[in-house]
């Protein structure tokens, strides 16, 4: 059940974002950033941990689950370093994240040949 759940959510997350590709003139960069976003707005209100907490990995791999784990490393870097925590919350918490996600990009570019379209 845990699985069905986690695809569900995740294919729903998908689907929203496919709509917004077919029916909408926004382009592909600004609908990655608005669910950036979204995630990081619900997150902040501790709206999006209620659909983390149901949905697991269907709500934590798309983008609105990085938004979210922005907004708790900022909240949690706030009350341990103050105001400094606003800026270096986010860098700590998302540090392991991106570099694995440039690390991997590296490899799978020297093992692929890309093409433009």
């Amino acid at each position: 059940m845990e699985y069905l759940k986690a695809f569900v959510i995740g294919g729903l997350l998908c689907v929203a974002g496919q709509i917004l590709l077919d029916k909408t003139k926004i382009t592909s960069g600004r609908i990655l950033v608005l669910f950036v976003v979204i995630g990081c707005v619900l997150g902040s209100f501790g709206v999006y941990e209620k659909l983390v907490d149901f949905a697991g990995a269907g709500a934590t791999v798309p983008l609105p689950g990085f938004g979210n784990l922005l907004a708790k490393g900022v909240k949690e870097e706030v009350d341990k370093s103050g105001l400094l925590g606003a800026i270096t919350g986010g860098f700590k918490t998302m540090a392991a994240g991106v570099s694995a996600t440039i690390v991997f990009s590296f490899i799978a570019g020297l093992l692929f040949s890309p093409k433009e379209k």
